[in-house]
């Protein structure tokens, strides 16, 4: 039971003043394998700690597995009974509180069976994600990225889930934990634990038709030594026994092992882990138009009273239709647009004649009886058929590019001056080397866009 789970003897004399190597002693107590092949280190990785290869690799070879109840969640807490008895209390739009619940426990419990591996982020410092940054630093580095709006929205979610939801929970329950220490502020540290470190198990798909609640959060205990890069070489597996990591092709002697968060953009990487790829690296990364960028390219192609009422009458189609959204965007990814189905109907649409746009409204819409429809409408967004665009779409989307790079702190030519210049890279400091990586992979994509969409005279 878990209620039962007691915290393993382990040597007092065993790395008592080294966190990495009493989790080590910890990983064997509770017959968590770790291959012989690998280490884990604090030298010789892209972050604070990391996983190296003693020798070669092999594919498929399992770098270490761990027992289902070694996982740290709410079924496996020793308060998982109350967290169960409070269920519909804790209910909330992101379903993390019992998982947080669960940490804010542990983490301050001596006694906790997980202490040994909590212990590896003694005040969470370490995270910086930018929630922790200044909300001017947020504006100054990160401008024009989304994160300072994503940021605002997460910070603003998580102070009302903690006070409505959370602190009334904990003051109902004076012997599990103390409102004074288990506040907003550790409280915010262990969101962003969980954002960074927390492992979420694919739901199994069994009924496509059914929709299905995702799994809810948990902490995977070595698993979250490993780093994230987009070309991985480790990926994470899930049995009804354990949880498994799992070589995915080979990995050299003094490699470092790397496992995958998912394809995931430099600025969400940043934005939920507090990191980011250096460019080029990131074969993942994207960058958004905002869909009312397009809208207000196309109202800037027309002075006629007339015409802008039809593009006006346009877009609240489009809007009716869901195609397009106040707040959506379009995203381009290294190869051309990933959301190619809105934009091609969206500049379609805007395109149309006014006999066009009349028919279009008689028949709501129109019936696409091409079972290759979006392969064709994936094709022509690509950045490989774009300069084959008629002259009038390439017109929005290269205006529409134009206002995205102009939302920024700084143009993509100075940002590419900086990251060619090593001695001015070097002082930088950690945020401003992340958040330029950020900037410019993003500028980079919509450069490429303003340049094949550019107009011909």
């Amino acid at each position: 039971m878990a209620t039962d789970v007691k915290r393993p003897k382990i040597d007092d004399e065993c790395c008592v003043f080294d966190p990495l190597k009493n989790f080590l002693c910890w990983c064997d107590c509770v017959n968590l394998n770790l291959s012989d092949k690998v280490y884990l280190s604090k030298e010789g990785t892209v972050a604070v700690y990391g996983m190296l290869a003693k020798e070669d690799i092999e594919e498929g070879h399992v770098v270490f597995s761990i027992p289902r109840d070694t996982l740290l969640h709410q079924g496996t807490t020793k308060i998982k009974k109350v967290l169960e008895d409070g269920k519909k209390s804790l209910e909330s739009a992101s379903g993390w509180v019992p998982l947080l619940l669960a940490l804010l426990y542990e983490y301050t419990c001596p006694q906790s069976y997980w202490k040994p591996y909590l212990s590896l982020w003694p005040d969470f410092k370490m995270l910086d994600h930018p929630m922790f940054w200044s909300e001017d630093e947020r504006d100054k580095l990160l401008k024009g990225t989304g994160i300072p709006e994503a940021v605002d929205t997460d910070l603003k979610k998580l102070q009302a889930e903690y006070n409505n939801i959370v602190l009334p929970f904990i003051k109902s329950h004076p012997d599990l934990w103390d409102p004074e220490k288990h506040n907003l502020e550790l409280y915010k540290s262990l969101v962003a634990f969980v954002m960074a470190y927390s492992f979420q198990e694919p739901v199994e798909d069994e009924d496509e038709e059914e929709e299905k609640e995702p799994n809810p959060p948990m902490m995977v205990p070595m698993a979250d030594m490993l780093n994230h890069v987009s070309k991985h070489n480790a990926n994470l597996e899930y049995t009804p026994e354990c949880l498994k990591m799992v070589a995915v092709r080979c990995i050299e002697k003094g490699e470092e092992v790397f496992n995958t968060y998912g394809q995931l953009a430099n600025w969400q990487l940043l934005h939920m882990y507090g990191f980011a790829e250096p460019f080029p690296t990131n074969s993942n990364d994207t960058a958004d138009i905002q869909m009312s960028s397009v809208y207000k390219a196309a109202m800037q192609e027309t002075q006629r009273e007339a015409d802008q009422r039809l593009i006006k009458d346009k877009w609240n189609m489009l809007c009716e239709m869901e195609i397009v959204g106040e707040k959506g965007v379009f995203i381009f990814g290294q190869s051309g647009a990933l959301t190619y189905n809105e934009l091609h109907t969206t500049l379609k649409v805007l395109c149309m004649s006014v006999q066009e746009f009349e028919e279009f409204c008689e028949n709501e819409g129109w019936e696409e009886d091409e079972e290759d429809e979006d392969d064709k409408m994936e094709q022509a967004l690509s950045f490989d058929r774009l300069t084959a665009l008629s002259p009038e779409w390439k017109r929005l989307l290269h205006a529409a590019a134009g206002f995205t790079l102009d939302s920024y702190s700084e143009d993509v030519d100075t940002d590419r001056r900086l990251l060619e210049d090593q001695g001015a890279l070097a002082k930088l400091s950690s945020r401003e080397r992340r958040a330029l990586h950020v900037c410019y992979g993003q500028k980079n994509i919509l450069q490429r866009l303003q340049q094949l969409t550019k107009p011909t005279s």
